[in-house]
C-alpha cells in the first residue's frame, strides 16, 4: 500500500526570483504543484543530485551572495 501524501510541515520560505521560476517550472513540467514538486526533490534529494556538482554550485553560489544581499 503507497504511503498517503500528507503536509504536515509548513514553513515560511524566502526564495529568489529565479529559484522559484525554476521551481515552478519543474513543478508544471512534473504535474505537481509547487508543494508536492519541493516535497519531491528533498525526499529524493540524494538521487536528483550529484554530489561533485552540488558542492561546485554550493561554493559558487555561497561566493556570490554576500553581493546579492545588498
Amino acid at each position: 500500500m503507497p504511503k498517503r501524501f500528507r503536509l504536515t510541515r509548513r514553513f515560511p520560505v524566502a526564495m529568489t526570483e529565479e529559484g522559484y521560476r525554476r521551481l515552478k517550472g519543474f513543478a508544471r513540467r512534473a504535474n505537481l504543484d509547487e508543494n508536492e514538486a519541493l516535497s519531491f526533490l528533498f525526499e529524493n534529494f540524494d538521487s536528483v543530485t550529484d554530489e561533485d556538482n552540488l558542492t561546485h554550485r554550493l561554493r559558487l553560489f555561497q561566493s556570490d551572495l554576500k553581493g546579492r544581499k545588498r
